[in-house]
């Protein structure tokens, strides 16, 4: 059986950690996040957004993590060619996460996978809801519509050779009150890879949600859980309790 993921999500900007609301940078963490505990993968975010900023500071933060932590790490945020991947990878991640880069150009999709292979290859989706049962894929921290169906697009993205698709809900992100599962449900109808639920976890009972009626393959914190050993063993021993099959540290 399939274990099911515990992650979390990392967002900085110009290399300083910190909550998002919105999208938009809420809270400044003034704490060094150091994984030594329960989680299952990291993925760090850089999202600074000035296109021309200087990125050296998050390269730090990659390798940093790199370095010192025991679990797959996966790290985006400006990739726009094979390059940007190399760099990443380069410093140590396993994959890398593309969102507006590969909106623009879907090609980019298929040069990774072929590259580095689809295992490799995280295509995260940033969607609004915009009516009754009708979502709209957005690009650019959420500030640009694409006019894209979410599931449509997850469909393309595995098509082009993505590994694994990110979905998260704009409006719910840093509200602690749940995961969008209506959003999360359509796009792992849609696709047969691995779909990781991101934005509104607050408690343990918002991941079984996203296992249990998201969908989901994996659920992802950003808000949550960040510095506290316990409440992530905690976590976890709560879904295995209720029968989802996670790793539980011993």
């Amino acid at each position: 059986m399939l274990r099911r993921r515990v992650i979390t999500v990392l967002t900085f900007v110009d290399g300083v950690l910190f909550r998002t609301k919105l999208f938009e940078p809420d809270y400044r963490y003034t704490l060094n996040f150091v994984d030594a505990w329960s989680v299952d993968e990291i993925v760090v975010l850089d999202v600074t957004r000035n296109p021309q900023a200087d990125r050296a500071a998050f390269h730090g933060v990659v390798q940093n993590f790199a370095r010192n932590c025991f679990v797959p790490l996966a790290a985006g945020g400006g990739i726009r060619d094979l390059g940007h991947v190399r760099r990443y990878l380069d410093l140590g991640a396993d994959k890398v996460v593309v969102n507006t880069g590969a909106l623009e150009r879907p090609e980019l999709i298929t040069e990774v996978a072929r590259a580095h292979g689809s295992q490799c290859c995280v295509v995260s989706i940033d969607a609004k809801r915009t009516g009754e049962g009708c979502y709209e894929v957005c690009s650019t921290f959420g500030g640009t519509q694409t006019g894209q169906d979410p599931g449509a697009w997850a469909r393309e993205a595995v098509d082009r050779g993505a590994g694994e698709i990110m979905i998260t809900a704009i409006e719910h992100d840093g509200a602690l009150s749940g995961y969008d599962l209506e959003l999360c449900r359509r796009v792992a109808d849609a696709v047969p890879v691995p779909v990781l639920i991101c934005g509104g976890a607050g408690n343990w009972k918002h991941f079984l949600s996203g296992f249990e009626d998201g969908g989901a393959d994996a659920v992802c914190t950003t808000n949550i859980y960040h510095f506290t050993e316990t409440s992530i063993q905690s976590a976890k021993a709560f879904l295995a309790k209720n029968g989802v099959p996670v790793r539980v540290s011993q």
